[in-house]
């Protein structure tokens, strides 16, 4: 069966479809469809590996999760996915969560940025964390359908993304050397990704 990219990429829930309005209101198209092309990693990937998550946090969660990185919330102090939580428990105050799980929006925000999260500890930061790897880093191409992959990235080209990305997280890594961007800097895997899926891309 086909997958159907439109019905996976739908917002669970009105809160999530203004999440979807503000990365595409304060963020470029190829950041855009890095947020949308994570989501769709992570909820492929969770029934493969026996998690549900709160679908409606992780959408916004992966929404919002590198607005950090924009012009208009990079915060020149803080790391950019502290910044980028820090939004995203506003955003949800905002939608009327309560404190509790408004806070859980900047945890999973955060913790993307972390080489591995548990996901005994966080089942949406765990998730996040693997599907952004993925399409930053060209990490673990073979835990998802190669027809998904190539359906889910057709729908949303990469539009330069990782030239894009490499630059910003170089410009994160100067301000903040201490920081996990300087870390993924570091590593050279955001070039190296974006080699990675222009070969997946063409086999």
């Amino acid at each position: 069966m086909s997958l159907d990219v439109e019905a996976l990429l739908t917002p669970p829930s009105p809160v999530a479809a203004r999440a979807l309005d503000v990365v595409r209101t304060w963020s470029s198209p190829a950041l855009v469809n890095h947020c949308l092309r994570s989501w769709a990693w992570a909820v492929l990937l969770a029934p493969t590996i026996d998690l549900e998550p709160d679908r409606e946090l992780l959408f916004v969660a992966t929404m919002l999760h590198d607005l950090g990185v924009t012009p208009s919330f990079d915060a020149h102090a803080v790391p950019f996915e502290d910044a980028g939580g820090a939004v995203g428990s506003v955003f949800a105050l905002g939608a009327g969560w309560e404190p509790a799980r408004a806070r859980r929006v900047g945890e999973v925000i955060e913790r993307h940025m972390w080489t591995s999260v548990d996901p005994a500890l966080d089942t949406e930061g765990h998730l996040l964390e693997v599907a952004t790897s993925l399409d930053v880093s060209g990490a673990g191409f073979s835990r998802w359908s190669t027809s998904d992959l190539h359906a889910v990235a057709a729908a949303l080209p990469r539009l330069g993304f990782s030239a894009s990305f490499d630059g910003l997280i170089h410009a994160q890594a100067d301000r903040k050397p201490s920081s996990a961007a300087a870390r993924l800097d570091g590593s050279g895997n955001v070039a190296a990704g974006g080699s990675r899926w222009d070969a997946f891309l063409a086999s």
